[in-house]
């Protein structure tokens, strides 16, 4: 199921962990949509300004696969409003500014980025229809 033009409801819930474990990442029909906001207000503006690729390392996580990897109880995974992404070659600061500077968002979290290693890390970014904080600040350990 598309999402938006250039994502899917299959990308935004593949885990490699969820396989690995067993684990049913299933989202609900609420999950879906936000999913589908997520996608249509953040990820496909960046796509399209970036005209590249964006890699979604963690998007959807049902309560137990968050329980396993150990994520925030709080954690917007859980509720289809979080993605974690990167572009190829694009330093994820830039990716960070860019969003900070032209979306609107809930929460934006540069993560363990290091400037030595333009690729390091990753942007956590999150939208929420009914609330959306524009909070935003780096995570380095």
């Amino acid at each position: 199921m598309n999402l938006s033009k250039n994502f899917t409801v299959a990308e935004l819930i593949k885990s490699n962990t969820a396989s690995r474990l067993g684990i049913d990442n299933t989202p609900s029909a609420d999950v879906v949509n936000n999913l589908q906001v997520l996608a249509f207000k953040v990820l496909q503006p960046v796509r399209d300004h970036f005209d590249a690729p964006i890699t979604v390392s963690s998007g959807y996580r049902s309560p137990k696969l968050n329980k396993a990897v150990k994520g925030s109880k709080t954690s917007q995974h859980v509720t289809g409003q979080a993605a974690d992404i990167e572009i190829y070659n694009v330093p994820n600061e830039e990716l960070f500014n860019w969003i900070k500077d032209n979306l609107q968002f809930d929460q934006l979290i540069l993560e363990f980025y290091n400037p030595a290693d333009p690729s390091s890390g990753w942007v956590h970014v999150s939208y929420n229809e009914q609330d959306n904080r524009n909070m935003y600040f780096s995570i380095d350990s």
